[in-house]
């Protein structure tokens, strides 16, 4: 799709005389979309209050015999119905050449007041998407979000604060516009969150426009926020802009430019990680030069009254809102850049995370001031990572998730998991319903609901080469049943870069309780389950390739309980990746250390019974009395709390979490075998009978060892096994996810 740029003009008198209706003027620059949608609302509140929050659909029961009101109100309408697995979300197809171009055509005078517009690609989300009202920075354009615009319009009704470069309204007047406009839309849709991505000066007026509103549910996004402006280490430069002479003032912008913002990261965006470094190199000599004249542009956008002005509107801000910060109840996300040579952004996040009852931290090391318009990652990325994308009061991991997008897909598996995918080299091989064995994933179903169920290597390393195949091959996102530490614990909090417990979560991983499988399952997805657990992902020495399962057959009679396709599958190759040289027992040994495992135990999170095998301690009967006898929504959570607590499973329920030593290897190969399909539809009777169920448990078990069996043998075969004889016939033939292995 071409791009197209469009600016808006709105009469100086909207706003102000309500009277008086809006005057719209759009201005094409280039052809190419005919899409066009303009929002505005007196007194600067979108227009995308006017729809009624929808009712989700019903799940009808199934087979009849379960019915629960939890199951009726969870399963609405979700996400990922609406948009497609690997969307286009166009990230990387604007830049900061795009803003500047942008930039000049609105700040052209008009006498207006400040205002809201919606960006021509943001023009279509979803149904019942959110609002998100865009706080600009220091410049006040608007359009600090073009980098993210195509993605953050699927998915969020987006208006943008536009503050013409001549308007002079003061701090508390921008706070009661922004105001005004979360209120309308609160009071339109009051179960709705709002979410507010504010900018430098943007974070600070979002803090307060939250501060002031602590009951409506508020969403902010804080990019480098300019509460920490009386620390900026530019302070004593501010004064002599006010003398600065008026011949010279256009090299403010230069300079602004080189403070603000990191030029390479900005030249960056665009450019595909996949590219050779050479190719990369003249790509981004390409892009600076480009981006260097048009900076001559930002004399325009902040001149040197508006620049005086808004530094003081900046200090203003700043007060009003550090005074303010104990009244913030809303969730807060906070983005912030290492290298702000601007603002002190990085201390700034940990003081506003001791200050904030609610607030998160992910920080970008190699970003500049202006991290929105910088190299980075989409920030739709981030919101879905850190979990902040939801519908309602509270996320949940099925209704409100966003499958990753086709730059999702690729950085994620490029970049983040790059080298387990090279070192590797999967082979995928799936048998068909005849029995017969093909390499590549044709014997697993396209239709749900199916449940995966496996082996899990040691620390999880066949992870995302299962997900990232199933992603290429079959267009199917595959819903990995996690352990909560990745969600609520140490883990996802131990540092604030985002990092690997945040991509787990874009890819789609549940958190493991019993509610979750119900939903994944109920929604007819495909759901990844080791039976084994952290158990078998953190094995002592010797122990590779044997299985850790609990006795009891839960989730076949869950599966059952939908009709869904149990599919075994095994998985080996981390003998050829590393040698496990130092497990639980060893650490233990060891002084000081032992006593820090000893303490990240005690203050992490404790599976005592995996709850996703429904009734552990419970007979299943018991388990669906409890659920028809309390009709609430609360039902599945108050079982849930019983089931962890029960401690009948033993060693896979009380498996310790610890880091095991390991010395890597030169890289073999990585092989999967996903098994004959075993289909339960209308096998309802296996909810019942618990005999029969622990049957076909244990066959489940039984071919789970035999795909081991079967490929630890046929690796043998394969000429490729080696990462030496994958590289050479990659680079003379074809990618390396096409490098043939034995033939089955």
């Amino acid at each position: 799709m071409a791009s197209a740029i469009l600016t808006f003009r709105v009469s100086p008198f909207f706003g102000i005389n309500p009277k008086l209706k809006p005057r719209f003027r759009a201005e094409r620059l280039a052809s190419g979309d005919d899409n066009l949608s303009v929002y505005s609302v007196n007194g600067g509140a979108g227009s995308v209050m006017e729809e009624k929050e929808k009712k989700g659909s019903f799940l009808n029961g199934g087979n009849g015999r379960l019915k629960p009101r939890i199951e009726q109100k969870m399963v609405k309408k979700r996400v990922c119905e609406e948009l497609e697995v690997l969307w286009d979300d166009g990230y990387g197809t604007k830049t900061v050449k795009d803003y500047l171009i942008a930039a000049e055509e609105m700040i052209k005078p008009d006498g207006g007041p400040p205002r809201w517009f919606c960006p021509v690609e943001c023009s279509q989300p979803i149904n019942d998407s959110p609002l998100l009202l865009f706080l600009p920075g220091l410049d006040g354009v608007g359009m600090g979000l073009i980098l993210h615009h195509k993605a953050l319009g699927k998915v969020f009704k987006v208006q943008c604060l536009h503050i013409p470069v001549q308007d002079r309204t003061p701090f508390e007047g921008l706070v009661k516009l922004v105001e005004e406009a979360i209120r309308l839309e609160h009071a339109s849709r009051p179960n709705t969150p709002i979410y507010l991505v504010g900018d430098s000066f943007g974070g600070c007026l979002a803090l307060a426009v939250a501060a002031r509103n602590p009951t409506i549910d508020l969403v902010l996004i804080l990019a480098n926020p300019a509460t920490s402006f009386g620390r900026s280490q530019l302070q004593p430069l501010f004064p002599i802009l006010e003398a600065f002479p008026d011949g010279l003032h256009v090299t403010i912008p230069y300079l602004l430019s080189l403070v603000m913002g990191e030029p390479v990261k900005m030249a960056t965006v665009g450019i595909q990680g996949r590219l050779s470094p050479m190719q990369k190199i003249e790509q981004l000599s390409g892009n600076l030069t480009a981006l260097l004249p048009l900076l001559s542009g930002m004399a325009n956008i902040i001149p040197k009254e508006t620049l005086v002005w808004k530094l003081k509107l900046l200090k203003t801000a700043s007060a009003y809102t550090n005074s303010r910060l104990h009244a913030v109840k809303a969730e807060v996300l906070v983005l912030a850049s290492d290298k702000d040579n601007m603002l002190p952004s990085r201390d700034e996040a940990q003081r506003l995370i001791n200050s904030l009852s609610n607030c998160k931290v992910r920080r970008f090391k190699d970003n500049g001031h202006t991290l929105l318009l910088e190299d980075s990652l989409n920030l739709l990325t981030i919101i879905k990572g850190t979990c902040k994308y939801r519908h309602s009061k509270k996320h949940d991991f099925i209704v409100d998730f966003v499958p990753p997008s086709m730059s999702e897909f690729k950085y994620a598996f490029d970049e983040v998991a790059g080298y387990i995918r090279f070192a590797s080299g999967s082979a995928m091989f799936s048998t068909m319903e005849d029995g017969k064995i093909v390499q590549g994933l044709a014997g697993v179903p396209n239709e749900g609901p199916v449940l995966l169920v496996g082996y899990h290597m040691l620390m999880g390393l066949e992870l995302s080469c299962l997900i990232e195949a199933f992603l290429r091959e079959k267009k199917i996102m595959v819903r990995g049943i996690a352990h909560p530490e990745l969600f609520w614990g140490k883990l996802q909090s131990s540092s604030n870069e985002f990092a690997f417990s945040d991509w787990v979560k874009v890819m789609g991983a549940l958190p493991v309780t019993a509610n979750y499988l119900f939903k994944a399952l109920s929604t007819k997805s495909h759901v990844l389950l080791y039976p084994g657990g952290a158990r078998e992902a953190l094995h002592y020495k010797g122990e590779e390739y044997k299985l850790f399962w609990p006795e009891q057959p839960e989730f076949v009679r869950m599966a059952a309980r939908f009709g869904a396709t149990i599919v075994p599958f095994g998985t080996v190759g981390e003998d050829d990746i590393a040698e496990l040289v130092l497990d639980y027992n060893d650490w233990m040994k060891i002084p000081v250390i032992n006593e820090r495992i000893k303490e990240s135990i005690r203050d992490g999170i404790r599976i005592r019974s995996l709850p996703v095998y429904f009734g552990f301690g419970f007979p299943y009967e018991c388990v669906l009395s409890y659920i028809r006898n309390n009709n609430k929504k609360l039902a599945y959570l108050q079982l849930h709390s019983l089931i962890c607590r029960d401690e009948t499973d033993g060693e896979v329920g009380n498996q310790q979490l610890f880091i095991p030593g390991m010395l890597p290897k030169i890289p073999g190969r990585f092989y999967y075998l996903f098994g004959k399909p075993i289909k339960l539809k209308g096998r309802e009777d296996l909810t019942k009978n618990r005999e029969d169920a622990n049957d076909l448990y244990l066959q489940v078990k039984s071919e789970v060892e035999q795909c081991i069996d079967y490929l630890l043998k046929k690796r043998e075969e394969d000429p490729y096994r080696s990462i030496i004889d994958r590289t050479i016939y990659g680079a003379l033939y074809s990618s390396v996810d096409q490098v043939p292995a034995f033939k089955p």
